[in-house]
């Protein structure tokens, strides 16, 4: 997880990206979308470069276009990890924002979307996120969840995974790679499959070039099974 390859190809961030809002909600700052007459709700936990990322939000928006209320924290805390600032590598920055505090800081916004009358709740993690969505669904507290290109997972994490899950991972990622992947399948007690998507890399569900037409065609491939996934389970 915490590598060059996770780091490859940042984001440009931007504040004013995306069709949502932003405003502070279970204790952190939120991009949020879709209805608060929506159906279910669905939490999004982002990689390493935070919730500014157009690729994210752009996804977000789609996930609220299908009937989804959709919750983007800043668990990053306004300071995203940041491939050039040298004096602060990613083994430094990652001390400051430990998943364990991510996942302490998921636990409020899950009851902060509760309290707006949802009570299925579905959850997607990118790298970085996708331990804190594991450690949710370890926990009880969402009903289904997606990982993609996950990092920092472990197979004795998913022995112990309680929601349905999906795992959309790189066939090129020395952190997840499709060995360890595989592997995660045989362990489940629940309902999950995992999928390897040929001749991608780490990140690419989101952190791909809009302008080439085959990386924007295998991110959006990942985000129909991804919307397929919580069509299923989040009712």
């Amino acid at each position: 997880m915490a590598g060059p390859q996770c780091c490859a190809n940042p984001p440009a961030l931007n504040p004013n990206s995306g069709e949502g809002t932003v405003k502070e909600f279970g204790g952190l700052l939120s991009y949020i979308t879709g209805s608060l007459d929506s159906k279910a709700a669905i939490l999004l936990v982002s990689d390493v470069f935070g919730f500014e990322a157009p690729n994210l939000r752009k996804l977000a928006d789609k996930i609220a276009a299908a009937g989804y209320y959709v919750v983007v924290p800043e668990f990053m805390h306004g300071d995203p990890y940041d491939p050039d600032n040298t004096e602060r590598p990613v083994l430094v920055w990652i001390k400051d924002h430990g998943v364990d505090k991510g996942f302490e800081e998921a636990k409020p916004i899950v009851s902060a979307i509760k309290s707006k009358g949802f009570s299925t709740i579905g959850a997607a993690g990118f790298c970085w996120g996708g331990k804190v969505v594991v450690e949710l669904a370890k926990s009880g507290y969402i009903q289904a969840a997606v990982l993609c290109h996950p990092g920092l997972v472990t197979i004795d994490d998913f022995k112990e995974v309680k929601a349905p899950i999906a795992v959309l991972g790189a066939e090129i990622d020395e952190y997840s790679p499709p060995e360890l992947l595989e592997q995660f399948e045989g362990v489940l007690s629940v309902e999950g499959y995992v999928k390897i998507f040929p001749g991608v890399i780490h990140g690419w569900t989101v952190r791909y070039d809009v302008e080439d037409k085959k990386a924007v065609e295998a991110a959006e491939e990942a985000h129909q099974d991804m919307l397929d996934w919580f069509a299923k389970y989040v009712k």
